[in-house]
């Protein structure tokens, strides 16, 4: 197929200052305070390719060198259903995960694999470093996977505890080296693992919510929802562990309004997350752009007992420059919560009315739309896109028959770097 990398520019949020791309940029380093930075795209009008480039049906807004193997986007439909349950007259459903029925071949049946393709593909031409990832499972599942099936060395830190996300259909490429921390640890000590793993130059931060390839792949689910509704939603129901697939719905929903096809509405954002572990709830309720102090032992634990544990990042990126609390300004949005039985219930309701299985993190998401028509927040007639961030995951494993990774070294992130950076290296024979 054709295709040429796309033409971009970076914008800092806090300071407007546009700049170049050199190749890897994370932050601005003329800009003094913590800011996020934003790709401005040189086509403003979307055009969106044939099925035939999958995930990459969305690249005028992506900024990607290379197309790379195996993709596939997300797909959106109406409802019919869950909207007849709930009272609803225009709730469009946005699935990320393995549905053949409705069109939807995500492998690792996780919208993360339109973070992994879109983080992969940005990789300069001709990268020699390794690239090093943190995450709490699924984000692990799809660049283990995506990084597999197209030869790109990856390292990948993980809390043990998330270990059992690491399936797949088939043996990993020896490219891709999964190194966890120990048992009773959660993804704030992966994350530190991984930034020790970075102080060598042999490898390359993949950079969480800072990196505008994460944030874009993530919003090409409202492109797809944009795509087949021919307009932009009015709400947006998603749940966040870090927030960063909801500030990728605001920037995706800007670019659509300077599109001028889909209308000019920013939608309002409701994001929600697990009870126990709610530190961006509790802030936003606090009226607080800074998260509220909090012990982190006792956060450790609360992230621990909560049943999506995808959703417990505890540095996540809401007081930042273009972060979550902007976006829930901008958009007079909010945050819900969900406990882990309601959760659960929604899980089920989805998979009874719509039939297929969906991932705990999204039955979050499902919970939140249920309490919003229950307040009133959502009318009968308004245009709502639900994000089902991961499914058909049982339905998947039906099919395949999968195998479980183990992690290739269990390290603690209170080892000196030096040492952790030479046990790494070893794995990749260096």
């Amino acid at each position: 197929m054709d295709f040429k990398p796309t033409d971009y520019k970076l914008l800092t949020v806090a300071t407007n200052r546009i700049f170049e791309d050199t190749g890897w940029v994370l932050n601005d380093p003329q800009c003094a305070v913590p800011s996020l930075v934003r790709a401005i795209y040189d086509k403003k009008q979307i055009e969106f390719k044939d099925e035939s480039y999958g995930f990459y049906k969305y690249a005028d807004w992506l900024p990607v060198n290379t197309v790379l193997k195996n993709s596939s986007a997300p797909v959106t439909y109406k409802s019919e259903k869950l909207a007849k349950h709930l009272g609803l007259e225009n709730l469009y459903i946005t699935f990320s995960g393995y549905w053949p029925e409705k069109g939807a071949a995500m492998n690792t049946c996780s919208f993360k694999e339109t973070e992994a393709y879109s983080v992969c593909a940005r990789l300069p031409l001709g990268n020699e470093k390794i690239l090093v990832l943190a995450s709490a499972g699924n984000t692990a599942r799809a660049f283990a996977q995506v990084c597999s099936d197209n030869n790109i060395p990856i390292v990948i830190a993980i809390p043990y505890e998330n270990i059992n996300a690491m399936w797949f259909k088939k043996p990993l490429n020896d490219c891709v080296k999964i190194i966890s921390t120990p048992a009773k640890t959660d993804y704030y000590d992966a994350i530190q693992l991984a930034a020790k793993v970075c102080g060598s130059d042999k490898f390359i931060e993949e950079g969480g919510a800072k990196n505008i390839a994460r944030r874009d792949g993530m919003g090409t689910t409202v492109l797809s929802a944009a795509e087949f509704i021919g307009s932009i939603p009015e709400f947006y129901f998603q749940a966040i562990g870090s927030g960063t697939g909801t500030i990728a719905a605001w920037e995706a929903n800007m670019r659509l309004i300077e599109d001028g096809r889909f209308g000019k509405n920013l939608m309002k954002l409701i994001p929600s997350q697990n009870i126990p572990f709610t530190p961006m709830y509790d802030a936003w309720q606090a009226g607080s752009k800074e998260l509220l102090p909090c012990d982190q032992d006792k956060a450790r634990i609360q992230a621990l007992e909560i049943v999506a544990k995808v959703l417990s990042n505890r540095k996540p990126p809401y007081s930042i420059a273009g972060g979550l609390y902007d976006a829930l300004k901008a958009s007079n949005g909010d945050v819900e919560i969900a406990t882990n039985a309601e959760l659960q219930n929604a899980c089920e309701l989805f998979k009874e009315l719509e039939g297929n299985d969906i991932h705990h993190a999204a039955g979050v998401a499902v919970s939140s739309l249920i309490k919003a028509v229950k307040k009133g927040t959502v009318k009968k007639d308004s245009l709502i896109m639900l994000n089902i961030t991961g499914g058909g995951e049982q339905l998947f494993k039906k099919e395949n028959k999968c195998v479980q990774v183990k992690p290739d070294l269990i390290i603690s992130d209170t080892e000196e770097s030096d040492r952790i950076i030479e046990k790494v290296l070893r794995l990749f024979n260096k």
